[in-house]
């Protein structure tokens, strides 16, 4: 397991933390942003890749839902052009009567990043839902 300097997972870190405020705030634009432009999201369902598609995506899927989601036990790790990472991720929703968080999903990410105009990105994502 090689360890990436302390800058770049701060960076990447960030990275995780913009991704998923964007699709809170369904702001698809920010989340395909999250992404390399021929980037793949992924689920046991189905498959979308380019920023277009990314972007419309997000969007929908955040119609649905008034969420947060959290991500813990992030791991990182130097590799070939770039970085790996998966870290779980647990989605909630926010349900107004009465005030609380009711489940939706658990999961976990798998990721390859890489930087592109000088930042991290996502080069593919897959989420493993349990």
């Amino acid at each position: 397991m090689d360890a990436l300097p302390p800058d770049d997972t701060l960076a990447i870190q960030q990275l995780y933390a913009r991704y998923n405020h964007a699709i809170h705030r369904g702001d698809g634009a920010a989340w395909a942003a999250c992404f390399t432009p021929d980037a793949t999201f992924s689920n046991a369902r189905e498959s979308v890749a380019g920023a277009k598609a990314l972007a419309a995506y997000a969007d929908d899927f955040s119609k649905s839902a008034n969420a947060r989601y959290w991500i813990d036990n992030l791991v990182l790790e130097a590799a070939p052009g770039g970085a790996s990472g998966t870290c779980y991720l647990a989605l909630y929703h926010v349900v107004a009567v009465p005030e609380r968080l009711a489940p939706r999903l658990t999961g976990i990410y798998t990721d390859t990043l890489t930087r592109f105009e000088g930042e991290w990105r996502f080069r593919s994502r897959h989420i493993a839902r349990d």
